[in-house]
């Protein structure tokens, strides 16, 4: 089935993309974009990617390895500081001139 008609990718291009992809690096985490990549093409208007995800997840190699399942534990976004030193965070009190 033709998942995307712009760029005239199939379910079967997908799937065997994502199996290329986990037989070479099996610890990849595999996306949309490097499926592309892989295909040699790129999104065009994204009116696919709906479907694209749908197939996407159809694929048995598609899951996230169990070894980096649990990277992210405790992290969340409000509690991660992005690598920045508080001095260089802007004061929450501004004074009017």
């Amino acid at each position: 089935m033709i998942v995307c008609h712009c760029t005239n990718i199939s379910d079967h291009d997908i799937r065997s993309a994502i199996d290329w992809m986990r037989t070479s690096d099996p610890y990849a985490v595999i996306t949309p974009g490097k499926i592309y990549h892989a295909l040699g093409k790129s999104a065009d208007c994204g009116g696919c990617m709906p479907l694209f995800l749908d197939s996407m997840r159809s694929s048995d190699n598609l899951e996230v390895p169990m070894q980096l399942r649990a990277l992210r534990t405790g992290v969340t976004q409000e509690s991660a500081d992005e690598g920045r030193s508080k001095g260089h965070r802007i004061s929450k009190q501004i004074s009017a001139a």
